[in-house]
């Protein structure tokens, strides 16, 4: 809602909260307790419903990690380089719970995804994707994590675009367009781990595209694997 939204508008309370809970979770040691909801939620200063929010979007970027019982709460999660690029390089609109749900269902569609370009993409569209590729090699170099994400974009869109059914291309591809309307900005990469996470990333997908083009199913569902493991964005 409009009066949700923090004086600069370009963040809610919701998402303030959930950064919040992500500048406590990586000054902390990964599995470090962050505290109970209770606490936490007073440091944030927002209402329970807000915080339940925000809790819910770090959950879903994988940031913190909450445990029930005695001497439960919230915790640090592990994050890895990969997982890092994916949450930090996104700055989100007043609304980003969306967002963490659209995220985390199009990560469950990617492999369905993937498998079919396998057998549904023509030379043409293999070209497509390796311009995509071609483009996340420039951008890596380059260190520029706005345009290294725009690629990453397009090449899911094109890959999508030849899968036969009409259901899946029409909610993956809606899925993509709510995640891209609702991004305010990318941010820089600006420091090594992060770089580093692009470099892994475009490893993965050039490998996708050239298993794909060979039609090597060994490789489409190893790559595959690593893919879903590792990505978040």
């Amino acid at each position: 809602m409009a009066s949700d939204l923090m004086s600069d508008g370009t963040a809610s309370r919701t998402e303030r909260a959930a950064q919040r809970l992500g500048e406590l979770a990586r000054a902390s040691a990964p599995g470090g307790r962050l505290g109970t909801k209770s606490e936490l939620r007073e440091l944030c200063g927002v209402s329970v419903g807000t915080f339940n929010e925000a809790l819910r979007v770090a959950q879903a970027r994988g940031i913190v990690v909450v445990r029930p019982g005695p001497g439960g709460g919230l915790f640090a999660a592990d994050q890895s380089p990969m997982v890092r690029l994916g949450n930090s390089v996104l700055a989100l609109d007043a609304d980003p719970a969306p967002v963490a749900d659209a995220v985390r269902i199009r990560d469950a569609l990617d492999p369905l995804v993937i498998a079919d370009a396998a057998w549904h993409s023509s030379p043409a569209d293999i070209a497509g994707y390796r311009d995509q590729v071609a483009a996340m090699t420039e951008a890596q170099l380059a260190g520029d994590a706005i345009a290294f994400i725009r690629a990453n974009w397009r090449l899911h869109e094109l890959m999508t675009a030849v899968n036969p059914s009409p259901m899946l291309r029409s909610i993956y591809l809606t899925l993509i367009e709510i995640i891209r309307d609702h991004t305010l900005k990318v941010l820089p990469a600006d420091d090594q781990p992060l770089v580093e996470a692009m470099a892994e990333r475009l490893r993965i997908h050039a490998g996708l595209v050239e298993a794909i083009a060979e039609r090597d199913t060994a490789a489409i569902e190893r790559l595959t694997e690593e893919h879903s493991d590792k990505r978040r964005s």
